[in-house]
């Protein structure tokens, strides 16, 4: 399995356009440089009152399918 682990800060604001459907897609650069583009769906367990703010580790197969994403 590859895990690849980032920073990530959304308002609450911010992740009601991904939840409304505005937005779907999450990008971010990884901690090794690398650009990662993810569905903003796999981050509704995350979300708090506050939003999404924190470290994170997302894991996926060798097809690149995602499989998990856990706050540090």
């Amino acid at each position: 399995m590859q895990s690849m682990t980032f920073s990530l800060s959304i308002s609450s604001q911010q992740y009601q356009q991904y939840y409304a459907g505005q937005a779907k897609n999450v990008v971010v650069t990884a901690d090794n440089g690398k650009r990662l583009k993810f569905p903003a769906k796999i981050l509704q367990k995350l979300v708090t009152h506050d939003g999404i703010h924190g470290r994170f580790r997302i894991e996926f197969d060798q097809q690149h399918k995602f499989k998990k994403i856990v706050r540090l």
